[in-house]
């Protein structure tokens, strides 16, 4: 899923302009697609998103020996399982350039022994890397306040992000008219009706509860309302509590979608774009929000905050609460003009400062420097 969501384009990219890419990831039905998009190599390595000692054991050999016959100039890791033993695997075999990204950190949200555990693996991550690239200016703040790393160790590519945004895709003068009303058709649409679109996992961490409960009350005042969520839930990792899921499941004003490629044309239909989670790194779902002209209401959390300046470009409510999120949205509801006029702004800044190919260049560009 993080070929196919996070990095779509960038093997190929690389690939295009003088590198050998070979992609390692767990398996998954994306897989096929990301094979025929990126036109490089992959080699399946089964790791989890779960603590799984045994089962991690496995992988770091697995990955020491895909490295040791390779003998690659550079290993770059994504998400938190990747990074750990992608980075100590290529620590062990003397590879020089060993790059994580950071989109995010699980331990902002959690406590005790959980925190500091995850603060441990973070660290150990870091030490194992040669090069430490944040995806926001905000998480990189907190990565060197809570001293996970050393300082000379970290930077960002161009104003943040992993992998910008295709502009040509989100885009509402190149959707496909079928589509859209095949869409329209779908979630029984009507000009009548005003929809809050949120996209993500449906789990505690992108802060679904708070925002259903909101609704819920609001949708009471306001009959016209709808909500939009597209996502899947991940009942073994971070499960929504029974109550929230019966209103996803049983509240006729909430339509869930589980999943889909056509997130553009959801965005297209959507008054308003709500995102109310926990913890982030830089959020490619607000980037591309932003770039449909899509009015947004997010939660003040690294990664939003460095997309979305309140009052200027968007609204901004603190994170988990639900008071300020119900005044926002109420706010936004009844001043959609004001709304409009940020979202035009939040979308010229995001097509001068976050095109994927700018991204991919100044990424091509570092490349080039750690190798020579």
């Amino acid at each position: 899923m993080a070929l196919r969501y996070l990095l779509p384009g960038q093997m190929h990219f690389m690939t295009r302009h003088g590198f050998d890419v070979l992609m390692i990831s767990a398996d998954g039905k994306e897989l096929p697609d990301v094979v025929r998009n990126e036109g490089c190599p992959h080699v399946i390595v089964p790791m989890t998103r779960k603590i799984t000692p045994l089962q991690d054991l496995v992988c770091l050999v697995k990955l020491i020996r895909i490295f040791r016959k390779e003998k690659p100039d550079i290993v770059h890791t994504h998400t938190p399982k990747a990074g750990l033993l992608g980075m100590m695997a290529a620590r062990l075999c003397g590879i020089k350039v060993r790059i994580h990204t950071v989109a995010g950190l699980p331990l902002m949200v959690e406590k005790g022994f959980k925190y500091r555990l995850l603060k441990f693996i973070e660290k150990l991550t870091y030490s194992s890397a040669s090069h430490v690239w944040p995806n926001s200016r905000s998480l990189m703040d907190f990565i060197l306040n809570k001293k996970l790393c050393n300082a000379g160790k970290v930077g960002m590519i161009a104003r943040g992000s992993t992998n910008g945004i295709n502009i040509s895709r989100f885009n509402r003068e190149v959707l496909d008219e079928k589509i859209l009303n095949g869409i329209k058709a779908q979630i029984h649409y009507s000009l009548q009706h005003k929809y809050l679109l949120c996209i993500g996992r449906l789990v505690v961490d992108k802060g679904i509860v708070e925002l259903v409960n909101v609704f819920v009350q609001l949708q009471k005042k306001d009959a016209s309302l709808r909500l939009i969520l597209v996502g899947g839930y991940e009942p073994s990792l971070d499960p929504l509590p029974p109550a929230t899921l019966q209103q996803i499941e049983n509240n006729e004003a909430i339509i869930h979608i589980s999943w889909t490629d056509d997130v553009a044309y959801y965005m297209a239909l959507a008054n308003y774009f709500v995102f109310p989670s926990h913890r982030e790194g830089f959020p490619n779902v607000l980037l591309q929000a932003g770039a449909m002209g899509v009015p947004i209401i997010c939660s003040h959390i690294t990664g939003n905050i460095d997309i979305v300046t309140n009052n200027e470009t968007g609204l901004i409510f603190d994170r988990g609460n639900e008071q300020q999120m119900d005044k926002l949205l109420q706010y936004a509801i009844t001043h959609p003009q004001h709304m409009q006029s940020m979202a035009a702004k939040l979308q010229q800044l995001i097509k001068e400062n976050y095109r994927q190919e700018n991204i991919w260049q100044n990424i091509l560009a570092a490349y080039k420097s750690l190798v020579n």
